[in-house]
């Protein structure tokens, strides 16, 4: 029985993965750093802390990763303030979804981001329970995020759904022992494997329903 649902945010509310890359890789090539092309999926799910990290130590970036964190989410705040992606039929399913249960998120995006998101988006009133990987110890494929939003949400981590788009948000809600229902990313799909230990593979977000969700 299912008792919440947490979502992902990035490739599962709005279509921000591809805005992630482009940001990341103009700032790396503004700033002599070496972009590679497993960049994108290498750090696909890491939380702040480690995606900058990697930023400084593997791509090569001089400042510190504070400040290369700092100048990535200004210019995502600038990306999303001009126009919002929102995905098509998110709204609706957030809102079908909240008329059942109570629901969280689980996002590697950081704290800045998630707020402004679902503040502009008009979505913030139905999430009781929201959690940033850089308010963990570690981020996705790790278990953390999902396991914080499952203790916030007052819910066992067995018995939430999770709404998940990558290889390592499904392999983090897994890990949790939440139920998985994935919404593969067509730009970043997962591998078969990861794809494999979902409970329920959907073809986009307009096909989530609570009927979709219950086991």
């Amino acid at each position: 029985m299912i008792d919440a649902v947490v979502f992902d945010l990035d490739g599962v509310i709005i279509d921000s993965e591809h805005v992630w890359d482009e940001v990341r890789q103009r700032l790396a090539e503004e700033r002599g750093g070496r972009w590679h092309d497993q960049a994108s999926r290498e750090m696909m799910g890491m939380s702040s802390r480690e995606w900058s990290r990697y930023m400084h130590d593997v791509i090569g970036l001089a400042e510190p990763p504070e400040e290369i964190n700092a100048e990535v989410v200004r210019r995502l705040v600038a990306v999303y303030h001009e126009e919002l992606p929102l995905l098509d039929g998110a709204v609706e399913a957030v809102e079908a979804l909240a008329g059942r249960w109570p629901l969280g998120l689980a996002s590697s995006s950081n704290r800045e981001l998630i707020d402004l998101v679902l503040r502009v988006s008009g979505l913030e009133r139905w999430f009781a329970a929201t959690v940033s990987s850089e308010e963990v110890a570690r981020g996705k494929p790790a278990p953390d995020v999902y396991l914080e939003a499952a203790r916030r949400l007052g819910v066992a981590a067995e018995r939430c759904a999770a709404v998940e788009d990558s290889e390592n948000g499904i392999r983090s809600a897994k890990a949790a022992g939440m139920r998985v229902v994935a919404i593969p990313n067509p730009r970043y799909p997962p591998a078969e494997d990861a794809l494999a230990a979902a409970d329920v593979v959907l073809p986009s977000v307009g096909a989530l329903t609570p009927p979709a969700v219950e086991p």
